[in-house]
C-alpha cells in the first residue's frame, strides 16, 4: 500500500512539472533592426511553448500575428506595431499568454470581424499590461475566456464626427469570467468598458472619458463589482441592465452631460450596492427603471440637473445618508405608485425643525415637487424653472398634496450635510 502511495505521490509531481513546463522560463528571442529577427511575427512563429520575444523599440509594421503557444511578448523602449489598417494586429490563441509594454496602432474597421489591436479567444491566464492602443476599432477583445488581467493600458479611439454603429468598443468582455481590469485609461469609443455575459470581474481605478454611449456597460453581467473608478463627459457613465449582484463604490460619476445623459442607468437589475459614490454635474445622476432590492446609500449628489429618477416600475429600493445639495430636482418620478424607501437623507432644500434636537428634522419630507412631475410628463416645460409661478405651485403642494406620490416621503430627514469620512458616529447611530 505505501508503494502504491509513493507511485501516485510520484505521478501527481511529475504531471504537476507537465502542467507547468509551459509557462516555465524558456529562451529568449530578441527583435530590432540588426537582430537575427527582424519581424515580430517570425520571432512568435519561431519561438517555443514558454519563450519571450523581446522586441525592441522602433516601428514595425506588421498585422495578423498569431500567438499559438505560451509566451511572453514584452516590448522595450516602446516598439510600435503598426497595422497599417491591414487587419488585427494580435491574435491570441492559447494559454499562459502576457503582451506587456507596446503601442499598438491603425486597425482598420471592420464590420463583419471586428477587428482588434489584441484578441482572445477561449484562452485563460491571459495578462495584458501598460500597453497604448491606438486609433483601433476595438482595442481589446476577449471572447470565451476566463482568469484574465487588463491593466495599466491606455486605449485612445477617434470618434469625431463618428456614430455609435461605427464604432467599437475600447475594452470588450464577451462570455469571459474571472477578469481584473485595474488602471486603464480609455476614451473616443462607443463604450469605454464593456461586459456582457460576465461574471465575478473587477473594474477597478480606471478613467473612462469622451465615449460616445457608455464609460462602462454591463449586460447580463452577475456578480462583479467596479470601484474607484471615474467616469466623466460620456454619453452616460455607466449603464448596468439585465443584471443581479454588482457592487459599485467610491465611484466619480460627473459631467455626464446632454439631452439623454445619465451618471448611473440602472434596468432591470436586482440585489445590488450603490455605496460611497459621487455623482457630480450629471444631467440626471441616477435613472432607474424596473429595478428592485436596491441598496443606495452614503452618496453624494451635487448640482446634477435630477439627482434621481425613480420611475414606478421600481420596487423594494432603500435610499438611507445620502446627501442631496444643488441638484435642480432632487427626485423626480412618472406616477403616484411608489414602493421604494427613503430615510436619513440630507436633503439641502428642507426648511424643517429639530426641536428635540435629535438631528432629524421634526417634519417628513417629500422630495418629488409638483413641478419635478409636471416636467416628467411635459419635458418642455423645463423652462419654467425658478419662476414665481412654480415657486407657488411647489409650495400648495407641500401644503395640500393631490399630485405627488405620498409614499414617496422621508419620514426622518437629517438635519446638517454628511460628512462620510467622518461622521461615523452619527451614521452608526442612525444604522
Amino acid at each position: 500500500m505505501r508503494n502504491f502511495s509513493n507511485y501516485n505521490l510520484l505521478l501527481t509531481c511529475t504531471l504537476a512539472l507537465l502542467l507547468w513546463a509551459p509557462v516555465a522560463s524558456g529562451s529568449t528571442l530578441k527583435v530590432c533592426k540588426t537582430c537575427v529577427f527582424t519581424s515580430v511575427k517570425q520571432a512568435v512563429q519561431k519561438a517555443g511553448a514558454g519563450d519571450t520575444v523581446l522586441v525592441n523599440g522602433g516601428i514595425y509594421k506588421e498585422s495578423k500575428i498569431e500567438i499559438k503557444k505560451p509566451l511572453t511578448l514584452i516590448g522595450q523602449n516602446n516598439p510600435v506595431i503598426d497595422g497599417n489598417f491591414t487587419g488585427q494586429l494580435i491574435t491570441v490563441l492559447a494559454d499562459h499568454v502576457t503582451i506587456q509594454g507596446f503601442t499598438l496602432q491603425n486597425v482598420a474597421t471592420s464590420y463583419t470581424r471586428d477587428d482588434a489591436a489584441i484578441r482572445v479567444m477561449g484562452r485563460n491566464n491571459i495578462r495584458i499590461r501598460g500597453n497604448t492602443i491606438l486609433k483601433t476599432y476595438y482595442g481589446i477583445y476577449m471572447q470565451n475566456s476566463e482568469k484574465v488581467e487588463i491593466k495599466d493600458n491606455v486605449v485612445v479611439g477617434e470618434n469625431a464626427d463618428k456614430t455609435e454603429s461605427s464604432l467599437g468598443n475600447a475594452i470588450h468582455l464577451y462570455y469571459t469570467d474571472e477578469v481584473n481590469i485595474t488602471g486603464n485609461n480609455v476614451q473616443g469609443h462607443r463604450d469605454g468598458i464593456y461586459l456582457e455575459v460576465v461574471k465575478n470581474s473587477q473594474v477597478h481605478r480606471n478613467t473612462s472619458h469622451k465615449n460616445m454611449r457608455y464609460g462602462l456597460h454591463f449586460m447580463f453581467s452577475d456578480g462583479n463589482t467596479y470601484t474607484y473608478n471615474t467616469f466623466r463627459n460620456n454619453g452616460a457613465g455607466v449603464a448596468v441592465m439585465y443584471t443581479r449582484n454588482v457592487r459599485m463604490e467610491h465611484n466619480t460619476f460627473e459631467d455626464n452631460w446632454g439631452a439623454a445623459s445619465y451618471g448611473l442607468l440602472l434596468k432591470e437589475i436586482n440585489n445590488s450596492h450603490i455605496y460611497n459614490n459621487v455623482f457630480r454635474r450629471n444631467t440626471t445622476a441616477i435613472h432607474m427603471e424596473s429595478s428592485s432590492q436596491l441598496d443606495i446609500r452614503n452618496n453624494d449628489f451635487a448640482r446634477n440637473g435630477w439627482a434621481i429618477k425613480l420611475m414606478t416600475t421600481c420596487i423594494e429600493d432603500t435610499f438611507r445618508l445620502n446627501n442631496f445639495t444643488g441638484n435642480s430636482f432632487d427626485v423626480s418620478t412618472n406616477g403616484k405608485s411608489q414602493y421604494n424607501h427613503f430615510e436619513n437623507n440630507y436633503w439641502e432644500k428642507y426648511t424643517g425643525y429639530d426641536l428635540d434636537r435629535d438631528n432629524t428634522g421634526d417634519v417628513p419630507y417629500r422630495p418629488v415637487s409638483l413641478y419635478a412631475m409636471l416636467v416628467e410628463q411635459v419635458p418642455p416645460a423645463v423652462m419654467l424653472m425658478r419662476s414665481f409661478m412654480v415657486d407657488l405651485m411647489d409650495n400648495m403642494e407641500k401644503v395640500l398634496p393631490s399630485i405627488i406620490p405620498e409614499q414617496l416621503v422621508d419620514e426622518r430627514p437629517l438635519m446638517k450635510r454628511i460628512d462620510h469620512d467622518n461622521d461615523r458616529k452619527l451614521v452608526q447611530v442612525l444604522r
